[in-house]
């Protein structure tokens, strides 16, 4: 059977939303056959029984450990059978059959990769595309204290917003937020599958880097779909919260890692060590304004202190990481 797209879908630990995910999908209809793919990441549950009973079309693919973002998705892609291939989170609910209408649009276009605009589960958008800043600089606004300044900096000097707020038609950017990446197998051939590298964060925007070399890249805006952020992620870090400003516990370092991972491929030694400074630098102003909070809002104050120091541990371990980092031999930035 030929398919029009091949939907890729890494499961690890989530088979309720797994299932809802592939309900949204297949229920939704669609004029186009889809193949979709579910690789697990060695869940060790449940979710392959559930998800046979309930879609036995799927294909599973059943990786032997934990192998993170880009390797199950790049297993995925390999094993995939259209020349169109949509990397899709399990924690998104197709609406109004956006997949196929987002498909059939992007397969006549010029584009190489397209995403649509996500939304919050209130319905509020979500960030679904991006710039990229000279050196990566983008990377310091979720600095704290220091990246407030640098916003407020930004605002008066009229920077250029490095993403996109809310795309309500075709807005061409950088590169694409991961849990909806569209691609087209012609752009994969020339530029090479995801960085193995990367366990989770960072490695989307790196491939759209080299994507952009070869095409253009587009937010369909009108074309929405759920996200619920942050939610696979938080299941494999046993963390909380949304959104990529976490630096402060287990799942904080991850992103940090990948994220200064990223940055040396994409810009180089010398731009990783800038970073590398300025996130260094923040530490002690974190650390000292915290310990005064403490004395002016009691056990709030505390709470923002004990983070800081979580901000202060995941700093030293990316400097233990520094070595490998600055070599730039393969090696798979995972956090245990």
């Amino acid at each position: 059977m030929s398919y029009f797209i091949s939907v890729i879908i890494v499961n690890y630990k989530t088979p309720k939303l797994l299932l809802g995910c592939l309900r949204s999908i297949i229920d939704g209809g669609g004029s186009f056959p889809l193949e979709i793919i579910v690789v697990d990441n060695a869940s060790g549950d449940n979710s392959r029984e559930l998800i046979a009973d309930a879609y036995p079309s799927v294909k599973w693919i059943q990786m032997s450990y934990n192998a993170g973002f880009a390797r199950a998705n790049n297993e995925g892609i390999r094993q995939s059978a259209s020349e169109i291939v949509l990397l899709l989170n399990s924690d998104t609910l197709n609406v109004n059959n956006g997949i196929n209408k987002c498909a059939e649009l992007f397969a006549r276009s010029e584009y190489v990769a397209c995403g649509v605009q996500l939304l919050n589960e209130d319905g509020t958008p979500q960030i679904s595309g991006n710039y990229f800043m000279k050196g990566g600089l983008n990377n310091l606004l979720p600095l704290p204290y220091v990246g407030a300044v640098l916003k407020r900096l930004g605002t008066f000097f009229a920077v250029k917003k490095p993403n996109v707020p809310d795309a309500k038609e075709p807005v061409e950017v950088d590169w694409i937020n991961g849990a909806f990446l569209m691609v087209k197998k012609s752009a994969i051939d020339k530029v090479g599958l995801m960085d193995e590298d990367f366990f989770l964060y960072a490695e989307e925007a790196e491939w759209c880097s080299r994507l952009r070399k070869v095409g253009k890249l587009v937010v369909y805006g009108q074309y929405r779909i759920y996200h619920l952020q942050g939610e696979t992620a938080n299941v494999a870090f046993k963390s909380s919260g949304r959104g990529y400003y976490n630096l402060y516990d287990k799942k904080g370092l991850q992103i940090m890692l990948s994220n200064f991972v990223r940055i040396r491929k994409q810009f180089g030694a010398c731009w990783f060590l800038f970073h590398l400074f300025m996130y260094s630098f923040t530490v002690p102003l974190a650390v000292i304004a915290s310990f005064f909070k403490i004395l002016f809002y009691g056990a709030q104050g505390r709470l923002e202190f004990i983070r800081m120091l979580g901000f202060l541990r995941n700093i030293l371990a990316i400097w233990r990481f520094t070595p490998i980092i600055l070599r730039g031999n393969p090696f798979f930035y995972k956090i245990n």
